[in-house]
């Protein structure tokens, strides 16, 4: 009686308990009820090569509840029956319903545990033999571990994939593999000196992205090709120099930012590596709003940055969209690319970027051909749900062993899908800024090198074959759209931009001082995060503004007129140079009193003007025979007479004088000077006449 009555129980709690669905694609999410938990720890071997071989499976139960829980068992489902494609796969592990769990239940793999103690864990190790399960043939099947009550209440489960690879007459297709691991961050600075925060130093030290992303490449296989982001090197070498957080804090050298340099670059020595242009832009949102000469810049900038920083034969020539996804007009942007410079003919895409039309039931080739306006370019088309075991979903125990097990099956699903019998080429890549587990990638990474039905290859020796697989061409959505920076974020980068342009004309640099900071601002990385983007547009504006008004027209002061004396003269326009690099620049002066001052003036030559020094013009005026003041207006230009900073006002002060009123001045003062003298004389003359007859009267007397 009392069995029955705490059989009784179990299944009332168990009918009234929720029926506990993992989210879609949370491959490792556990099934629980009653505060049991089920973690596999391992699986050996990795698949099965005959039908005696021993698979051996381990893991741990845990009762996270306040109770005991008697009568448990651990026990193993299975299938006979492979899985028909990888459609079914994917249901198996995202749909966690009865309905779709294996059929059926091992006698012999299993173990008992009689009573579990409240916050109490038990290890369990089952073992079982392809024979046993009735598995045949090659392929992919179905596997869940399980935790019953009273042999019939289900407490946990959780599925997984065993793949049996028997000697066959006809070896299975070895399909070549590419894998693709990116080392792309967010943008840290604003201009050259500043940073925005300091989580770039805490990324690079510690359990940090950036030093998971050091570790995984210290260990990675030749054949994996990275992608990166020269900006991300770039910040990371202006940190090993004093540094200014956010224009408050000054910091010293960092020592982490250059341990991790020096890392990385010994790391990728041996492995190819891909470019992104400078910064990761939003290359479609950029295309669309108007910003065209910005990838073409970033592409530039992105390959010397990079072959400076991290080595000299990076790949310029292969773009990776953000979320895999572009439209014909950004591709044939980069297809044109910066003439001489440089331009894209590969991109990595996205499946639903490029889905096969009509759909398949196979796994296509990751190599197709896209047509642009520079002619035919090389689409490469990532497995999605290869890509996904790198990045399961966090928190989720035993994520190691499951992406492991998935992309076991997985692959080797690939390599006899019916109709096979060329090698295909496969590609996967994370997301672009992902966090990754050291442990799981580097597992999967040596995982991959060792499975008899791949082989890994290098990104840049896939080729379209001589057989496609028909695709609808470029899919781009009013979603993706949605998700570019709009154009209210883009606009005053737009005008920063502009600005920016200015300081490189003026002084005649070829790499302007700004264009990298500029580039930052249309980062993919401010997708969702455009908060931020525009307080470091902001940042960045003013720090243009104040190098713009490093150059300056001085006594510009109302209460300082120029004075023009007569009606024709010339008035000097001086220019101040506060800039540390010399200039050239023209100085475009016009009246805005026409009727009282005219200006006459042309310059065939831009005015040079040494770093800290001042350059003056003489200005031709004519004015009109009235008296007065009059203002016109002085533009600096660049030597392509686009307007540099504001125009300012001046004002001249007209005397009247004409010409010929000057002449009559100069006649007047000349018979004033004539009777002057006249009367000088005749005093001169009255006094000797005096002296004479002084002098006769005393001779007389």
């Amino acid at each position: 009686m009392i069995r029955k009555a705490t059989l009784l129980a179990v299944l009332s709690a168990a009918l009234l308990a929720p029926s506990v669905a993992t989210a879609p694609s949370a491959a490792a999410a556990i099934t629980t009820r009653q505060g049991v938990g089920l973690t596999l720890s391992a699986i050996t071997p990795d698949y099965a090569t005959d039908r005696s071989t021993e698979i051996k499976v381990t893991g741990t139960v845990h009762n996270a509840g306040t109770a005991a829980l008697p009568g448990l068992r651990v026990r193993i489902r299975y299938s006979a029956q492979r899985f028909a494609d990888r459609a079914s796969m994917g249901t198996f592990q995202t749909d966690q319903t009865t309905a779709t769990q294996p059929p059926n239940v091992s006698t012999q793999s299993s173990m008992v545990i009689p009573e579990l103690g409240a916050n109490a864990s038990v290890p369990f190790e089952l073992t079982m033999t392809p024979a046993q399960f009735g598995l045949t043939a090659f392929g992919a099947y179905p596997l869940a571990v399980e935790v019953v009550q009273w042999e019939s209440v289900q407490l946990a489960a959780q599925r997984t994939f065993l793949t049996y690879a028997p000697t066959t007459p006809q070896p299975p297709v070895r399909n070549r593999l590419a894998i693709v691991l990116p080392v792309i961050d967010q943008p840290r600075r604003a201009d050259e000196g500043t940073f925005v925060d300091d989580k770039l130093s805490a990324a690079m030290t510690g359990r940090g992205r950036l030093a998971d992303l050091a570790r995984i490449a210290e260990t990675a296989p030749s054949s994996v090709t990275w992608v990166v982001d020269p900006a991300l090197f770039d910040d990371a070498q202006a940190m090993t120099k004093g540094f200014t957080v956010s224009k408050n804090s000054t910091r010293p050298a960092d020592d982490a930012a250059a341990e991790w340099l020096t890392s990385m670059r010994a790391a990728l020595a041996d492995n190819p590596v891909v470019t992104t242009p400078y910064a990761d832009p939003d290359v479609a949102a950029l295309t669309h709003q108007g910003l065209d000469d910005q990838p073409g810049l970033a592409m530039e900038l992105g390959g010397q940055k990079a072959k400076q920083l991290v080595k000299p034969d990076v790949q310029t020539s292969t773009y990776w969209p953000a979320n895999g996804r572009i439209d014909a007009d950004a591709l044939d942007l980069l297809a044109v690319g910066k003439p001489n410079v440089a331009r894209i003919n590969r991109v990595l895409l996205d499946p639903a970027s490029l889905p096969p039309q009509p759909p398949v039931t196979h796994t296509p080739d990751a190599a197709t051909t896209l047509d642009t306006v520079m002619g035919p370019v090389t689409a490469l088309v990532a497995d999605a749900e290869l890509s996904h075991t790198l990045e399961p979903p966090s928190g989720t125990a035993g994520s190691t062993l499951l992406s492991k097990q998935r992309f076991i099956a997985e692959t080797a699903m690939i390599s006899v899908e019916p109709g096979q019998t060329l090698p295909r080429s496969l590609v996967i890549a994370p997301s672009r800024r992902w966090d990754p587990s050291p442990t799981l990638v580097s597992t999967l990474l040596k995982t991959a090198g060792k499975l008899p039905w791949l082989t890994l290859t290098r990104l840049e020796s896939i080729k379209p074959g001589a057989t496609q697989v028909p695709r609808a061409g470029l899919t781009y959505t009013d979603q993706d759209r949605k998700q570019e920076l709009g154009a209210k974020y883009l606009k005053p980068v737009k005008e920063a931009a502009a600005k920016a342009r200015l300081t490189g004309l003026v002084t005649g640099q070829a790499q302007p001082q700004f264009d990298a900071a500029v580039l930052r601002l249309s980062s993919s990385a401010w997708r969702g995060g455009t908060r931020a983007g525009r307080g470091v547009t902001k940042l960045v504006d003013s720090a243009i503004t104040a190098r713009i008004d490093d150059v300056s027209i001085t006594g510009v002061e109302e209460d300082r007129p120029r004075t023009l004396a007569g009606r024709d003269g010339v008035v000097p326009i001086s220019v101040k140079n506060s800039l540390p690099d010399a200039i050239a620049l023209y100085i475009d002066v016009k009246s805005n009193n026409r009727e009282l001052l005219q200006v006459t003036y042309e310059q065939n030559e831009p005015l040079p003007i040494g770093a800290g020094q001042s350059g003056t013009v003489q200005v031709p005026m004519t004015a009109t025979p009235s008296s007065g003041d009059a203002t016109v207006t002085v533009q600096l230009m660049t030597a392509d007479r686009t307007p540099y900073g504001d125009p300012v006002k001046l004002t001249v002060r007209t005397t009247g004088y004409t010409g010929i009123a000057l002449v009559i001045v100069g006649a007047a003062l000349a018979v004033m000077l004539a009777a002057v003298v006249t009367r000088v004389l005749r005093r001169r003359s009255e006094r000797r006449t005096a002296r004479a007859a002084k002098t006769r009267e005393s001779e007389n007397l």
